[in-house]
């Protein structure tokens, strides 16, 4: 599956806000314009089929308030304390699928929600929810259990007819990956519920549910950079820890380091190709550049255009951009920015008609490098104004 496009109103700054995704998309724009509020509102909707929005919030170290915009609507319809959404999806059948719902953040629950796909339908209406299959009611009912997030995360297998149930694991396997950092790279943990974890805190674990082939695979991808690197090894040692360690030849001798003592960039790299390597559908990457020395740019771009996964990146670097073909760098490069009420906005970066202008006879990144981004959001609001 695919997201084609996301709506949204009322998260943080995204107010208003839509956008129209590619099978890769990448996030450009200046510090603070929302970037990492986007990635943050995709990975807020995988949780809601998990659940549990407090643990979300927690890992975050966020109060539920806080999902809600405190900026002004720009009408005169003020805002509301829950924030909509509606998302477009693309099955495997090339089967549209359409979700909207209503959260409330003092609920934590979708209270209103329909997800309708090519022959079933959920809805949740005042405190009932209702489940059609090929225009035929399969079941309906007061809800009378609790649960947060969607009501997805709470209804069986049994009662979802298979489309919907497809759409539940869809969602399941949005991965975010927008904290990563070293120190929680290094951890040892016992296990990962398939998941990387906040930071990537269940590497060795991940690693090591990877299995005998799976790591085999993972350090032939990291040979082609690190020629020096003989294997990658994920062991269970006392009490159930998983213990993550890299071996290295030099001159004929092996080198075998746990990942407490492996370098910062080897071990981003590592947790990419890991990701790239399992069954999550999409994944989210903030400042992908981050840890990355200048000379595995192309491979880590490469490598994310390249993905059977759908994949967001943000990025600040105009490197990932020159590695991008011109093509892809006109679906997927999306310029983000902030409208005077501070609202959330994006468009396609070489939509903008000086820059498409620019991509004809420069590099994606040259274009970028060659432009001032002040002037391009004056660009943007002459474009509004003439109804471009």
């Amino acid at each position: 599956m695919r997201i084609r496009s996301i709506e949204v109103n009322n998260f943080k700054s995204l107010v208003g806000f839509r956008l129209d995704l590619s099978k890769f998309s990448c996030l450009i724009g200046l510090n603070g314009v929302g970037k990492s509020t986007i990635l943050q509102f995709i990975d807020f909707l995988g949780q809601q089929a998990r659940g549990d929005i407090q643990g979300w919030l927690e890992k975050r170290n966020w109060k539920a308030r806080e999902l809600s915009s405190h900026l002004k609507s720009g009408t005169t319809v003020p805002l509301k304390r829950a924030l909509t959404f509606r998302v477009e999806v693309v099955d495997q059948d090339q089967q549209n699928i359409t979700w909207t719902g209503e959260f409330s953040p003092s609920r934590l629950q979708c209270t209103k929600e329909t997800v309708t796909t090519a022959d079933a339908e959920l809805k949740v209406r005042s405190s009932h929810y209702s489940i059609m299959e090929h225009g035929q009611a399969r079941d309906s009912g007061k809800i009378l259990f609790t649960f947060e997030g969607s009501i997805l995360s709470q209804l069986r297998k049994e009662v979802l007819p298979e489309s919907l149930e497809r759409f539940k694991k869809f969602l399941l396997s949005t991965e975010s990956l927008d904290m990563l950092t070293p120190e929680r790279l290094r951890q040892r943990t016992k296990v990962s519920n398939g998941s990387l974890g906040h930071g990537g805190r269940h590497l060795s674990a991940f690693v090591f549910e990877l299995g005998k082939t799976g790591r085999l695979k993972l350090a032939r991808r990291l040979r082609e950079v690190y020629a020096q690197l003989d294997h990658v090894y994920a062991k269970s040692i006392q009490a159930g820890w998983k213990q993550l360690l890299v071996r290295e030849e030099f001159g004929g001798a092996k080198l075998l380091t746990e990942a407490t003592h492996v370098n910062d960039g080897t071990l981003r790299l590592l947790a990419i190709l890991a990701e790239l390597a399992s069954n999550h559908e999409f994944l989210l990457f903030d400042e992908i550049e981050n840890g990355i020395n200048p000379e595995l740019v192309e491979f880590v771009t490469d490598a994310l255009v390249e993905a059977k996964q759908q994949v967001m990146v943000t990025t600040h670097s105009p490197m990932i951009l020159n590695y991008l073909e011109d093509a892809t760098a006109g679906k997927g490069v999306i310029y983000v920015y902030k409208t005077r009420l501070g609202h959330t906005q994006a468009i396609p970066f070489f939509s903008i008609p000086s820059l498409k202008k620019k991509l004809s006879v420069m590099g994606p990144g040259e274009a970028f490098v060659d432009t001032s981004l002040s002037n391009v959001d004056e660009e943007i609001a002459a474009m509004a104004r003439e109804g471009v």
